[in-house]
């Protein structure tokens, strides 16, 4: 939006420019020698410009025997007026909405950055008439009246009008408004994609699974808005200390002209004196210091794919000393792979491979979709592929599974049914030795079985994340004194996990009570704990935990309304960015409250001791003001050392 239709749509600049433009009028017109009157009309006509909306607020307050700065003002400009300084009281109430025009502008600009995700969602879809016609015949209709189970199209450059999965089509789209991701994802059928992102250069054909108001995007900008209302500790203690504050400023102005008076001065110099210092007292810019730049950190980590449901756990956030993480989906991909294909002599890995996918194909198991998933990659995929069809296949309780394979016995078993060696050929002592190996490396091993002899063994496991080792590395260097793994898993394969990524501690087998114990214990022993989880099974050690960090939330509906923040993607690598936001939201928030009460203190004293005039408190307080405002903006243009 252009700044002249944005100054024109605030109402409080808008009526602090006709303030500025009817005093600059009065002084000229007081200096040319106009008639005292017309001067003096001039001068009231811009106090009230300037002074209507702080009226009325303070009325609305004084009915519910409330008090706030704004009182302090008024009080201050017809006190001015009072003593024949009407021109010093214009000028107040013209600076005094200046500055809050000034900051509800820079504030407007962070709660802009929420709103413009929300926009990015299309207010029309391309609703398919024929999901199954070649020609995809559409008819343009409201996002709001699809239906789940809707099919709609989206071309190259359109934006995705709603959660769902790809029909048809494949394409790369641009998730960063949900995920923070730079790099835009491939995305074919059966993958999910969220309204707001960005196709590119393919056509899509697009299932919704959620109706306009229950998408990612629309609950995203929802919470955000609603986490303004989650105030933080210091924020909290801004506004009591700010409504008690006010009121023992009104009782003590009084007192100082008594003061004053007693000491020889007249009444309206003692008059003036003592509004000056009311102006210097008023702690406009306490009020503002902890939410301008609360909800300025808010925006920031809600582009970079963090939703911070709140001031207080954007707070808490920088507190965090120790982090605790669940293992599967979090450390690690939380999708088994085959990592390596141990072959008995005269075989190949070919050969283990497809006696292995043809038993698999018949499960839904995860580690036989890992085997089909290696088949795949292998060019082993597809009609035939699989070294024949497998027939009569059944599951052996605690063993495996067996069938026939091309007319011959076969089975994929568990390296203790295989070696028992009671019903199956048992593997040779060179593979036996290999498969031993492989458990030491906290890898799952099935050995395969063809006719008469073991002629492989697959091993596979949940690898660690890319990332995972790397964010580790990060989170220690900005200052986590502590990580530690807390998980259901056997201590082998946790034990194997956590050296790969680094944790420092490695606490295995538990159940999830005894996760919630032990970020109690860590608690007891560190400033803030963090939980790093799913959002799901995790839950109750989230809430445990000073903060509650869920992972995958862009799958996860439960991760956006339990957890206090949410990483939008799979992203590990974005929570050290966000400690490190929420640490420097922390220091714009302690520079703040430091400007506030320095220009207060001073003033005050200042102003009681006859060093600066009504005037120049005015100009003072309002400037700083608007200093803690545009302060408190500068962390929109946060990057850290990472995350742009």
């Amino acid at each position: 939006m252009p700044l002249w239709k944005s100054i024109l749509g605030d109402k409080d600049l808008l009526s602090a420019i006709v303030s500025g433009v009817l005093l600059a009028v009065g002084f000229v017109a007081d200096q040319v020698g106009a008639p005292a009157p017309l001067v003096t009309g001039i001068f009231l006509s811009s106090a009230l410009a300037g002074g209507w909306h702080a009226v009325l607020t303070s009325l609305q307050q004084l009915l519910r025997f409330q008090f706030d700065v704004d009182l302090l003002m008024v009080v201050a400009a017809i006190g001015a007026g009072a003593v024949g300084q009407i021109e010093e009281g214009a000028m107040l109430l013209f600076l005094f909405s200046l500055g809050h025009g000034l900051e509800g502008f820079a504030t407007e600009r962070a709660r802009r950055a929420i709103d413009g995700l929300g926009a990015l969602t299309p207010e029309v879809a391309a609703r398919v008439v024929d999901p199954m016609a070649m020609d995809t015949a559409v008819e343009e209709v409201p996002v709001v009246a699809l239906a789940v189970g809707d099919v709609v199209r989206v071309l190259a450059g359109e934006r995705i009008p709603v959660d769902g999965v790809v029909h048809r089509g494949e394409s790369s789209v641009d998730q960063s408004p949900i995920t923070g991701e730079s790099v835009p994802v491939t995305k074919r059928a059966g993958a999910s994609v969220f309204a707001g992102t960005l196709n590119g250069d393919g056509v899509l054909i697009v299932k919704a699974t959620k109706l306009a108001g229950e998408s990612t995007m629309a609950r995203m900008v929802r919470l955000v808005e609603e986490s303004q209302a989650n105030k933080g500790r210091v924020q909290r203690a801004a506004e009591v200390f700010t409504r008690v504050y006010t009121p023992v400023i009104l009782v003590a102005v009084p007192i100082l002209i008594g003061v004053l008076m007693s000491m020889g001065f007249s009444w309206p110099e003692a008059f003036t004196r003592a509004m000056a210092v009311l102006v210097g007292a008023s702690p406009c810019a306490l009020a503002i210091s902890t939410p301008s730049a609360v909800l300025a950190g808010i925006a920031r980590a809600a582009r970079a794919g963090i939703l911070v449901k709140g001031g207080a756990s954007m707070e808490a956030l920088g507190l965090v000393d120790a982090v605790a993480f669940d293992k599967t989906c979090t450390l690690t991909a939380g999708t088994p792979v085959v990592t390596d294909i141990l072959v008995a002599e005269g075989h190949s890995r070919n050969s283990v491979l497809q006696v292995a996918a043809a038993l698999d194909s018949q499960s839904s198991h995860p580690l036989a979709r890992a085997v089909l998933r290696a088949a795949e990659a292998a060019g082993l995929a597809g009609p035939n592929a699989h070294g024949g069809a497998a027939a009569e296949v059944r599951a052996l309780r605690g063993k495996g599974v067996c069938g026939t394979v091309n007319g011959e016995r076969a089975a994929i078993l568990s390296p203790r049914a295989a070696i028992a060696g009671t019903e199956w050929p048992s593997p040779g002592d060179a593979l036996r030795a290999a498969v031993v190996a492989a458990e030491a490396r906290a890898q799952t091993v099935s050995v395969v079985v063809l006719g008469l002899k073991v002629i492989g063994a697959l091993c596979v496991a949940d690898p660690p994340r890319s990332d995972a080792s790397a964010t580790i590395a990060r989170l220690r260097a900005i200052g986590i004194r502590r990580s530690v793994m807390l998980t259901g898993d056997n201590s082998e394969v946790a034990r194997a996990i956590g050296l790969t990524v680094g944790v420092d501690e490695v606490r295995a087998d538990l159940l999830p009570e005894q996760k919630i114990d032990a970020v109690k214990r860590l608690l007891g022993e560190s400033r803030g704990v963090a939980m790093v989880g799913d959002g799901v099974n995790d839950a109750p050690a989230l809430a445990a935990a000073t903060v509650g960090i869920a992972m995958g939330a862009s799958g996860t509906d439960v991760a956006l309304e339990a957890a206090d923040v949410a990483l939008m993607s799979d992203d590990l690598s974005a929570l050290p960015f966000a400690f490190e936001l929420s640490r420097r939201t922390r220091t714009i928030i302690r520079q703040n409250v430091g400007i506030s009460l320095g220009v207060v203190g001073l003033l005050v004293i200042a102003a009681s001791a006859g060093w600066v005039g009504l005037g120049v408190a005015v100009v003072l307080h309002e400037g700083s003001t608007v200093l803690v405002a545009f302060n408190a903006l500068r962390l929109l243009g946060y990057s850290g050392s990472r995350r742009d």
